[in-house]
This record gives structure tokens, sequence and C-alpha cells, in this order.
């Protein structure tokens, strides 16, 4: 499904209107009729509410004035609070303002602070908001008259149904500017714009809902929108059922280089999610006297005692070993739990420059190319990086706050720069690829934050990259299905305390549930 940025949307009306043909009062007309439909389905029983409309002059404002008119049609209690005196309104949305009057739809100028103080009597017995006051376009911080606005209409604790996108939200990273609209529904038009489904924008937005107003697919796809949700649906156009006689020499062998003293834990999450996502021989390559350690808690994957340092880290002497063990398997998974002494760090680069495989990189596997992410661009094989904010941060010199004020212009800055598929881990996990592509998940909860998640996630992408999967396909799967894993057990369990054990257990159910919907 496509989420397109405020520019995108803007192009996709301009040439449907200069282009095809269709008047931008047609578009308009079909946004507020279709937003009223929605209205009506999850608001019932308008009829005996008092509605209030709070519009601004632009085109949002305008589609705010066709809703005011179909709920004229209907008899229902509409009153439109404009943001701005009448005559300072044009185009098309002036066109919808005039025929209010016909209808003897209240229009009620409030362009000032002062305005607005005298009619709060009748604005706080207002039932229900709608909310048409900033359009998709907005990306500069709200402030004076209208920051008060959006506070008394957050204030009043009633339900607000917003136009397109809550006023004072970022259509293209889902940030607030300074303050935003909290809505109850939103309906928003053509397509869903990428701040609707980033948090705190998803927050913002409560319950989506998509209207068609007319735009032809001709047009979307030569906009050609780059960024995508990831949905069930998506993931199963990809996913590919198993043939009825597959062995597992034909599943993929995967080597997973990880663990160092304390972190065990880590690099065996990694090599049995990895089986739980169907690979078919798992080989952990560990520091050597973590060896007795492991072999008693990975039962069914292979152990590789490798040289270690002084400190029980992996030691780049064992760079020709795992050169070796490469030869046969179809994926390399580093990171979790490697730590980062300096003997490591060598030995990650090198690997990292030269392993012939596709790689997945985790954790202190990312941690360790910090400082050095050119050697990236010297890779022959696909890279799968995946970073929380912090890790993130480190790799290009930020902070996890700069990080999240834009995770897909930092994502896809990073995929296109160095040539890698990287996943951005956090709410609404974001994918990003060479080719400037980003996807933005659908599923995971507030649970996930613990523990391990990560190491599972590693184990999950390399278990389908070792099956033959391309690093694209086995980031969306692995990606998808590590969250829905979470969301099952959130429901059955408890929103949070399960944990990344769990998760890894659940992954085979939720391959299950993908298989059976057709």
């Amino acid at each position: 499904m496509y989420l397109v940025t405020a520019a995108e949307m803007r192009a996709m009306d301009r040439q449907t209107i200069e282009s095809f043909g269709i008047p931008g009062r047609v578009l308009m007309e079909n946004a507020g009729r279709g937003a009223t439909r929605v209205l009506l389905e999850q608001f019932p029983s308008l009829e005996k509410k008092r509605i209030g409309i709070v519009a601004g002059r632009g085109n949002n404002g305008g589609d705010g004035f066709v809703i005011a008119r179909y709920l004229a049609h209907k008899n229902i209690n509409v009153t439109v609070f404009l943001l701005a005196e009448q005559q300072k309104v044009s185009g098309d949305a002036a066109a919808n303002l005039k025929l209010l009057a016909p209808l003897s739809v209240p229009v009620v100028e409030v362009p000032d602070q002062k305005t607005f103080s005298r009619h709060r009597k009748n604005l706080v017995h207002q039932d229900i908001w709608i909310d048409a006051i900033l359009g998709t376009g907005l990306n500069s911080e709200v402030k004076g008259y209208y920051k008060g606005v959006i506070d008394f209409i957050n204030d009043s604790r009633k339900p607000v149904f917003a136009v397109d996108i809550p006023s004072g939200l970022n259509s293209d990273t889902g940030q607030s500017c300074g303050i935003a609209i909290k809505a109850q529904v939103t309906a928003t038009f053509a397509f869903a714009k990428t701040g609707h489904t980033l948090f705190p924008g998803a927050s913002y937005t409560g319950k989506l809902e998509i209207i068609d107003i007319g735009i032809p697919p001709h047009i979307a796809a030569k906009v050609g929108p780059k960024q995508y949700l990831l949905t069930p649906d998506l993931v199963r156009s990809v996913y590919e059922p198993r043939l009825p006689d597959i062995h597992k020499g034909n599943t993929g062998h995967l080597l997973v280089v990880s663990g160092s003293p304390g972190k065990t834990g880590a690099a065996a999450m990694t090599a049995m999610s990895a089986m739980r996502a169907g690979a078919g021989l798992v080989t952990l390559g560990i520091p050597r006297s973590l060896n007795p350690v492991l072999e008693s808690q990975v039962i069914e994957a292979m152990t590789w005692p490798l040289p270690e340092t002084l400190d029980g880290g992996l030691d780049e002497a064992s760079f020709d070993q795992i050169m070796t063990l490469l030869a046969d398997k179809k994926c390399l998974a580093i990171g979790p739990g490697i730590g980062q002494a300096e003997e490591t760090k060598k030995l990650v680069q090198r690997l990292v420059e030269k392993t012939p495989v596709t790689v997945v990189m985790d954790a202190d596997g990312i941690n360790n190319l910090a400082g050095n992410v050119e050697i990236l661009k010297r890779c022959k094989v696909a890279i799968i990086l995946t970073p929380h904010p912090g890790e993130m941060a480190r790799l290009i010199h930020s902070t996890p706050r700069e990080i999240q004020k834009d995770r897909v212009a930092c994502a896809r800055n990073f995929a296109v720069t160095y040539n890698v598929h990287l996943v951005l881990k956090g709410a609404r996990t974001v994918i990003a690829h060479p080719d400037g592509r980003v996807f933005i998940n659908s599923t995971g909860n507030s649970g996930m934050a613990s523990g391990g998640m990560g190491d599972v996630l590693t184990g999950v992408i390399a278990g389908f990259v070792s099956q033959g999967y391309s690093p694209e396909s086995a980031a969306h799967i692995g990606v998808y299905l590590h969250g829905a894993a979470a969301d099952t057990l959130a429901e059955r369990i408890a929103p949070f305390g399960y944990l990344a054990t769990e998760v890894m257990n659940a992954i085979p159910a939720e391959i299950k549930a993908l298989e059976k919907h057709p």
C-alpha cells in the first residue's frame, strides 16, 4: 500500500487537474462527500449532536465546507467556525463556502483570539469537533492563535474527526509541529500519508480511513511514491510455501558469529530464531571458552569454537576459520553479544569487506562499524543492518533524538548512500533499500521494548536469507513476522511482560497464519 509525502500528493492533485482534466472542485467534492460518509459511520446518531467544524481558509477548510453541506442535507446541527474573514477565502474553498448560506448553515468568523474568546460560550457546547484547520502541507511550527485553537479543542475532551490529517501534524515525519490535534478518527484522501503511520503521528491520527477521490492509477504510478506500508498482503506476495519434498539441504545453512562472556543468550537466541524461521542448518561460531556453555543452550544448532582474546571475545585470528566455514553457507549473521574489543572490531570489519555471502548485522556488529562506515561501500555482497536508534546514531555521529525526528529520511539516506538494506527498529520499524524505497511495518507493540528482541529479529531475517529469499524479501517477512508474533502474545498474555524467547517460539505459528490466508 502506497504511503505518500506531501509533495507527492500535491503532484498527484496537480496532474489530475491539469493533465487528466478533473477539476479541483470535483476532487474537493469527492473528498468532502467521502469524509462525511466515514463520519456518519464512525459517529452514529449525529442528528442528536451539535457538530462544530473548525476551518482554515485553505483547501482543508474547503473540505470542511463540503462536509458541512452534506450534514445540513441530513438536518444535522452543524456550525462552521472559520478562523479567518470570509473574504479571505479563495478558489475552490470559497466556492464551497458560498453554498452554505442558502442552506442556512451558520458560519461564525473567528479570525483572532479576541473574537474566539467572545464566542467561547458557543464553542464549549459543541459535542463533536471536525478539524479542517491545516492540511498536509504544514512543515513549520504552529504558533500563536492557531496553537491556542488546537489547545482549546484538545482540552475540550470532545471527540475529534480530522480531515485529511490532524492539524499540526507533519505528514512526512509523523512529528508534531509544536502542537497537533488529537483525533479519534481521521479521513484522509487518495492515500495514507507517511506521517499517519509513524509514531507519534499514529497516536494523533486515531483510526485512519482512506477516501478514494478519483486520482487515476496511472498518475499515482507516474508520480511513483517510494513509501509503502508493510501489510499482510504485501508479505504474502513474496512468501513462498515450501514444496512437500524439500529437505534440510535445500533450506540453507546459516553461520552465526556471535557471543562474548556474559552475552551467550544473544548468540543462542539468534541461532535458534533462525531455525524457528525455517533455516535447515545453523552453525554458531563463538569464542572457544564459551563453547561448553552454548552447546548446552542450543540443542538443534551446531557450534564451532573460535580463537578468542584474553578477555574471552572473538579474536581477529578467527578470520580464516570463519571464511572457511562460509564456504557452504548461504548467509552470515554477525553481531549479537559479540562485544566491542579492538580485536573483535578488526574481525568484524574484515568479515564485512570480504564475506562471500549476504550479511545480517545487529547490535555490536553495527557498533563495530562506527567510525568506518565507508567500508560498506566496498562490500561485494548484500548487507542488511538492523540498528535501533542508538546504534543508528553511532553510525552517523548523531543522537537518537535526531534519528527519531525523521526516521524515514534517516534510513533512506543511509541505505542509498551505502548501498545497504537498513532495518531501523522501533515503533513502526522502517525498512529502507538501496534504491530509495522505504517500507513501514504495520506489526509490533510496546511490549517488545525488552532485551533480546533484536537478537530474535536478526535470526529470523538471516533464517529467511538462508532459505534463498532475497535480502529485501527476507527483511520484509522477518520484520513482519517478528512484530506479528509479539502482537499475538500481547493479546494472549498481556500488553507487556512476554519474553524474547516467547516471541522466537511464536514465529512458526505466525508463518502458519500467513499461509492460511489466500
